[in-house]
C-alpha cells in the first residue's frame, strides 16, 4: 500500500508539472526601477476565465502558470501607474515578456477594475479572494483555509498561518467566540464568504503595535459576501440513521454594521464533538496574556484528577449535545460590547486495552478498562471596549468557567497480582477571571499601559476507587476485615489571584523607545484533603493521621521593575532587556510555617532580521523563574490513581528556565512559496524532579529541587509551494528530551527522541474532481536508564472530492494506519474510510446527502506513551461503521 502510493506521488508529481506553459519578465517603471507587488493576470480570452495571476518580487519579477495553446490578455497593473495590457497567444514553450509601466495622472474622474487580484498585500495584511480558490464543493470555512497559500488547518480545527497559531478570528472586523479559531474553521459557512483577510504582526491595541513585538500574533478577518449582511443566513442540517443514530446542527448567524450574532448548536450520537475537555481547557476568551510575560512562571493549576481524554474523538460510543451563542454591539464609534455563553454536554464510552512496562521493578501490567465518562462544560463572557479617541482605549472582560464532570471505570489489573478495580472521579470546578486594561498616549513620544487580571478559581474533586486488593498497606491504614477496599478522598482547593502591570514607553526617535514595567503578582490559595474508608456496613472510618489530611494555606507575591530597550537598525530590530524580581513565597500547615525570598534579576533578549519583506529570521533568549502553586507543597498524601499517590513538599524552591529559539520564516507571492523553520533549546536548572519509589505496579512520587539538569530540544520545518494547480506540502519535527528523575533513591535520566514526517500533494482544480495524497511517518524512541524501544506509525492518506452531473457532489477520505515497535512485539494495521455524497440543485436552498463513516468498519487504533517510570502501549476500541441520511436547509 505505502510503495504504490509513494509511486503515485511521484507520477502525479510529474505529471502536473508537465502540463505547465510559462509566462515570465519584469515590471519596470519609465526610469528602469523594478517594481514590488506589481499585479499581472492571464485572462483566458475563449472562456473569460483567469487561468494565472502573479505578483513581482522585490526585483520586479514574475512568473506566471498558463495552459499550452491558448489565447490570452496579459494585464499589468499597479496602484498609481496606468495599467498596460496585451494580447499573447501562448503555444508550447514558455515566454519572455517584460513592460514598463507609466505614471497616472494625479487627478482622475474614474479608475477602472480590470479584474479583481485573487490575492493582494497591503503591508502586513494578506487579502485571498476566496473565489480564485475554491471550487465549490467546499462547506466550511476550514475547506477554503487548506487552499490558501501558507494556511493550514490542524487536526483539532486549530487554524495556522505560515506556522504561528491564529489568536483571533473575526467576521467583518466583530469577534466570533473570541480565543479559539475551531468554532469559526468548523462552522461558518463557506459559501458566506468573500475574502479572507491575514492580520500579521497584529496587535489589538494600536498605541502599542510600534513599541512592542508583535511578530508571533496572527489574526484572521473574514469578509461576507454581499448580501449576507443585515439579514439572517446559515443553516440547519438534521440526519437520522440505522441502529437509532441522529444528528441535529442549526447554524444561523447575523451581521450588520452595529451589531452581530452567532448561533451555533449541535445534537448527534455518531460520536461528533463540537466541543471537547481540550477545547474548554485552551479557551481562554481572547484573555490578554501581556501580564504573564514578565520573566516569572506562575499558573494556578486546575486541581483535576486527570479525567480519560478521547483519542482522536473515535471512542467506543459518544453522545453529545453543544450550544453557542456570541454577540458584538456598537452603539457608537467609540463603545464596543461583546460576549459570548457556549455549554457542552457528552457521555462518552471507552475500551482500551494497555500494557505498562515498569521500568524499574521490570513488572509487566495488563490492563482492561470500561470507563463511562458524563461532562458538563460551561464559559460565559462579557467584554466592553470604550475609545474615545486615538489616544485613550479602555478595555474590560469577564470570563467565567464551570464544569461538572463524573467518570466511572471499571479496571481489571493483571501484574503480579489480580485485581478488579472501580474508580469514580467527580468534579464541579468554577474560575472567575476579570481583565481590565487602559492604554493613554500623552503625546507622540510617550505612552502608559496598566494592565492588571483578577482570578478566582475553586476546586473540589472527588476520588473514590474499591479494589479487591489492599493499597499501600505501610501508608494506609485501612480496615482489612472488610469485603473490598473502598477508599475514598476530598480535596477543596480555593484561589485568588490578581496580576498587575504597568508600562511607560518613551519614543526616543522614530526607530527606538525605552520601556519601563512595574508589576506585581499576588495569589492566595486554601488546599485541604482528607482519605478515608467506607466500611461495609455504610459507615465512615475516618484517618487522623497527618500524612492523610491536608489543610494548607500558601501565599505568593512577586514584585518586579524591568527596563527594556527596542531599536530598529537597518534590518535589525533589537529588544534587549532586564527584569529584577522580589519574591516572596510561605505555605503554612501542621501548625509552622515556611517561607521563602528571593531577589533575582533576569534578562531577555529578541533580535529580528528581517532579509526581505517577507523572509526573516528571529532570535530570542528568556530566563524565567518557575514556582509551583499549592498543590505540590501540600505535605499529606493525595491520590493520583488507584496505584498511585502523591506527597508534596513543603520546602521546595523554585527552578529556572533558559531557553533559546531561532525561527525562519519566509513567504514569497512571486511563487507562492511558504517556508517556516523553528529551534528551540531549553535547560532547567535547580529543576523540578520527580523523586518516586515503586514496589511492583504501585508508585509514590514525590518533587524535590535537584542540582541534575533537564535538557530539550525541538525543531520543525515546513515547505508549501504552489506550481499551477498543484501544492506541494512538507513538514517535518523533531524532539529531543533528556530529563533526570530519582527512582528508588537512584538517579535515573530519562531519554525521549520523537519525529514526525509529513508530505503531500493536492490538486486545486476548479472544473475537474481534486485529489490530495499523502504519507505520515512517525517514531518514537524511549529511552529510560537503557531500557530502550521504538515505535513507528505509517499513515498514508487519500482525500478526493468532486463535482459530477451538475447538481451532485462526493468528498472521501481515506486513513491507512501501520503501527509496530522495533522488536515486531506489537503490531497492527487498519484504516478508517469515510465518504460523503450530497446533492443541491442550483438556486435551491435544500441539499440532501448521504453520509458514511467507518466505513471499513474497524473496531481499534493504537497509541503510546512514555514517563520516567514505564512506557505504555494502548487499544483504543472505536465507534463503528455509520450510515446517516442528512438534509440541510440553507438560509
Amino acid at each position: 500500500m505505502e510503495k504504490i502510493l509513494i509511486g503515485f506521488l511521484i507520477f502525479f508529481s510529474l505529471f502536473a508539472s508537465a502540463q505547465k506553459i510559462t509566462i515570465e519578465g519584469v515590471v519596470t517603471d519609465s526610469l528602469g526601477s523594478a517594481l514590488e507587488m506589481a499585479n499581472v493576470v492571464a485572462i483566458n480570452i475563449e472562456t473569460k476565465g483567469l487561468d494565472g495571476f502573479g505578483i513581482t518580487n522585490p526585483e520586479g519579477k514574475y512568473k506566471i502558470n498558463v495552459k499550452a495553446n491558448t489565447m490570452y490578455n496579459l494585464r499589468f497593473s499597479y496602484l498609481g501607474f496606468e495599467p498596460k495590457e496585451y494580447t499573447i497567444s501562448v503555444a508550447e514553450s514558455d515566454i519572455q515578456k517584460n513592460t514598463i509601466l507609466v505614471e497616472q495622472a494625479e487627478n482622475l474622474d474614474e479608475v477602472e477594475v480590470v479584474y479583481e487580484m485573487p490575492v493582494t498585500v497591503k503591508g502586513d495584511t494578506i487579502v485571498y479572494n476566496t473565489d480564485s480558490f475554491v471550487s465549490g464543493t467546499e462547506k466550511k470555512l476550514e475547506d477554503v483555509l487548506s487552499k490558501l497559500p501558507g494556511v493550514e488547518v490542524s487536526d483539532e480545527g486549530e487554524i495556522e498561518v505560515e506556522g504561528k497559531t491564529v489568536t483571533k478570528v473575526m467576521v467583518n472586523g466583530k469577534d466570533f467566540f473570541d480565543g479559539d479559531s475551531k468554532l469559526a474553521a468548523k462552522n461558518i459557512p463557506a459559501n458566506a464568504l468573500d475574502k479572507i483577510e491575514v492580520l500579521r504582526n497584529y496587535s489589538e491595541v494600536s498605541q502599542l503595535r510600534g513599541v512592542t513585538n508583535n511578530e508571533d500574533n496572527v489574526a484572521l478577518n473574514i469578509k461576507l459576501k454581499t448580501g449576507k449582511e443585515k439579514f439572517w443566513f446559515g443553516e440547519i442540517t438534521g440526519g437520522v440513521g440505522l441502529d437509532d443514530r441522529y444528528l441535529a446542527h442549526p447554524k444561523l448567524f447575523f451581521y450588520s454594521p452595529k451589531y452581530s450574532i452567532n448561533i451555533l448548536t449541535d445534537v448527534n450520537n455518531i460520536g461528533e464533538l463540537a466541543f471537547t475537555n481540550r477545547d474548554y481547557r485552551r479557551f481562554t476568551g481572547g484573555f490578554r496574556t501581556r501580564t504573564g510575560n514578565t520573566g516569572t512562571s506562575f499558573s494556578v493549576g486546575e486541581g483535576g484528577l486527570g479525567l480519560s481524554q478521547l483519542q482522536n474523538n473515535k471512542a467506543k460510543e459518544i453522545n453529545a449535545r453543544f450550544g453557542a451563542i456570541n454577540f458584538s454591539y456598537s452603539p457608537n464609534k467609540i463603545l464596543g460590547l461583546s460576549g459570548f455563553a457556549i455549554y457542552s454536554y457528552s457521555n462518552t464510552l471507552l475500551e482500551t486495552s494497555a500494557k505498562r512496562s515498569y521500568i524499574s521493578s521490570n513488572e509487566e501490567e495488563i490492563t482492561t478498562t470500561n470507563t463511562d465518562q458524563t461532562s458538563n462544560l460551561g464559559l460565559l463572557k462579557f467584554s466592553a471596549s470604550y475609545k474615545p479617541s486615538e489616544n485613550l482605549q479602555v478595555e474590560y472582560d469577564i470570563l467565567s468557567k464551570f464544569s461538572g464532570s463524573e467518570e466511572n471505570v471499571d479496571n481489571l489489573s493483571i501484574a503480579d497480582v489480580t485485581d478488579q478495580i472501580t474508580e469514580n472521579k467527580e468534579q464541579t470546578p468554577t474560575s472567575v477571571n476579570q481583565n481590565a486594561n487602559v492604554y493613554y498616549t500623552l503625546n507622540e513620544d510617550n505612552i502608559l499601559a496598566f494592565e492588571g487580571q483578577y482570578l478566582i478559581q475553586t476546586e473540589d474533586p472527588f476520588y473514590n476507587a474499591i479494589r479487591e486488593v489492599q493499597p499501600f498497606v505501610n501508608i494506609l491504614p485501612l480496615d482489612d476485615t472488610q469485603s473490598n477496599f473502598d477508599i475514598n478522598q476530598e480535596r477543596k482547593v480555593k484561589t485568588n489571584k490578581l496580576d498587575f502591570k504597568a508600562d511607560y514607553y518613551y519614543v526616543t526617535g522614530a526607530k527606538s523607545n525605552i520601556n519601563f514595567t512595574l508589576g506585581v503578582t499576588q495569589s492566595s490559595q486554601d488546599f485541604d484533603s482528607r482519605i478515608f474508608q467506607i466500611l461495609d456496613d455504610e459507615s465512615k472510618l475516618s484517618f487522623a493521621d497527618n500524612d492523610l489530611n491536608n489543610r494548607v494555606n500558601f501565599k505568593f507575591s512577586d514584585i518586579f521593575l524591568g527596563f527594556h530597550y527596542k531599536l530598529i537598525a537597518g534590518n535589525f530590530t533589537i529588544n534587549p532587556g532586564i527584569i529584577a524580581h522580589n519574591y516572596q513565597a510561605k505555605n503554612e500547615q501542621l501548625g509552622t510555617k515556611v517561607s521563602n525570598e528571593l531577589v533575582n534579576v533576569v534578562p531577555d533578549l529578541f533580535i529580528n532580521y528581517k532579509l526581505k519583506e517577507s523572509e526573516n529570521i528571529r532570535f530570542n533568549y528568556t530566563v524565567t523563574r518557575n514556582f509551583s502553586d499549592i498543590e505540590k507543597f501540600a505535605n499529606a498524601y493525595v491520590f493520583s490513581n488507584y496505584n498511585s499517590l502523591y506527597q508534596g513538599n513543603r520546602d521546595l524552591e523554585s527552578a529556572l528556565y533558559h531557553n533559546v529559539s531561532l525561527n525562519f520564516f519566509s513567504f514569497s507571492m512571486f511563487n507562492m512559496q511558504n517556508i517556516f523553520a523553528r529551534l528551540n533549546y531549553s535547560k532547567r536548572i535547580d529543576a523540578f524532579k520527580n523523586n518516586s519509589s515503586i514496589v511492583g505496579i504501585n508508585q509514590v512520587t514525590s518533587t524535590i529541587n535537584s542540582n541534575l539538569e533537564d535538557e530539550v530540544l525541538s525543531g520543525s520545518a515546513n515547505y508549501q509551494r504552489t506550481f499551477g494547480k498543484i501544492k506541494v506540502s512538507a513538514r517535518a519535527s523533531l524532539s529531543y528530551s533528556s530529563l533526570n528523575n530519582i527512582i528508588n533513591n537512584n538517579p535515573s535520566i530519562s531519554e525521549s527522541l520523537t519525529q514526525s514526517y509529513k508530505g503531500s500533494l493536492a490538486t486545486s482544480f476548479k472544473n475537474a474532481p481534486n485529489l490530495e495524497l499523502g504519507y505520515n511517518y512517525a517514531i518514537n524512541n524511549y529511552d529510560n536508564g537503557g531500557n530502550e524501544t521504538t515505535f513507528y506509525t505509517s499513515t498514508p492518506f487519500i482525500e478526493f472530492n468532486a463535482s459530477f452531473l451538475k447538481n451532485f457532489i462526493f468528498k472521501s477520505d481515506f486513513n491507512y494506519y501501520k503501527y509496530n515497535d522495533a522488536e515486531n512485539t506489537v503490531e497492527n494495521e487498519y484504516g478508517f474510510l469515510n465518504a460523503d455524497v450530497s446533492y443541491q440543485k442550483k438556486d435551491s436552498k435544500w441539499e440532501y446527502s448521504i453520509q458514511l463513516t467507518n466505513l471499513l468498519n474497524n473496531t481499534e487504533l493504537n497509541q503510546d506513551t512514555f514517563n520516567e517510570l514505564f512506557y505504555r502501549t494502548s487499544t483504543y476500541i472505536v465507534q463503528p461503521r455509520y450510515a446517516m441520511f442528512k438534509v440541510t436547509y440553507n438560509l
